[in-house]
């Protein structure tokens, strides 16, 4: 079982970065695929980004190629998301995800992923 929890998320105005982390606990994530889904109101949860076990491989979704980082730090069993010039339209609760994959491929579906967190809140104001 592995247990996630998300941090860093808050209000941020349109044009600010945050970087948000996600903390596991339970077991190693060092041979686990880790992403980042968000959900914004009413709306669909979708993919923001995904990274390999090792930090080698990183896939990022369309909208947020070029404003987005992920990473990861296995000694410290946290994988982070950096958003830079952020927008409002970034509004939503941002997820991680965790799969036991020991693999360089990119996972982006939900389905794909079988531990989660709660999420943190991110809002951004205009």
């Amino acid at each position: 079982q592995v247990n996630l929890v998300e941090s860093g998320g808050g209000t941020v105005q349109a044009g600010g970065s945050l970087r948000l982390a996600c903390a596991a606990s339970g077991h190693t994530i060092n041979t686990y695929t880790m992403a980042w889904f968000r959900q914004a109101p009413g709306k669909e949860r979708d993919f923001v980004a995904t990274i390999s076990w090792g930090g080698a491989g990183t896939h990022y979704s369309d909208s947020m190629k070029g404003r987005v980082t992920i990473s990861r730090d296995n000694a410290k069993n946290t994988v982070y998301l950096q958003i830079n010039n952020m927008k409002p339209e970034d509004t939503a609760i941002y997820r991680c995800a965790a799969a036991p994959r020991y693999s360089t491929a990119y996972y982006t579906k939900e389905y794909e992923y079988d531990y989660w967190g709660q999420g943190t809140q991110v809002t951004v104001s205009s």
